[in-house]
């Protein structure tokens, strides 16, 4: 795997350990969608200072206008990721294995979505990976 393919993998994984730690350590006695609040308006803030560092065109208005309905419904899905995973430990789930629940259902279910929608090759070598993904969830959620 040469390093274009790499790295964002690598970010992915960073960002993540992160983010379930933090989603564990954030208070039980604070409003979720307070929390989410201070949250997004830092993500905003970040997100336009690092189109101005990235952008070779600096007109973020432009830029913005380019957008369609794929924004509003990453924004609302964003919103519903981050309020699930601060319930699922707030409602005892465990560090070592929420995510890695979480994370083998999404792949399920993504894999499904990929060959039925965009007709992405299903392997047997893939169906087998899934049952073994299945019968790990058993193990871990028992």
């Amino acid at each position: 795997m040469s390093l274009h393919m790499f790295w964002p993998i690598a970010v992915v994984v960073a960002a993540n350990t992160v983010y379930n730690i933090v989603a564990k350590l954030t208070p039980g006695s604070v409003n979720a969608f307070a929390s989410l609040a201070v949250t997004y308006a830092i993500a905003a803030l970040s997100s336009v200072g690092l189109f101005f560092l990235t952008a070779s065109n600096k007109h973020f208005v432009d830029e913005v206008a380019k957008t369609n309905w794929t924004a509003v419904a990453f924004g609302l899905a964003i919103v519903g990721l981050e309020f699930g995973y601060l319930w699922l430990y707030r409602a005892g789930w465990k560090l070592s294995t929420a995510s890695l629940v979480a994370n083998i259902s999404l792949a399920v279910v993504l894999l499904v979505i990929g060959t039925l929608a965009w007709r992405e090759t299903f392997t047997a070598v893939q169906g087998l990976g899934v049952v073994l993904c299945c019968i790990g969830l058993y193990c871990i959620a028992r």
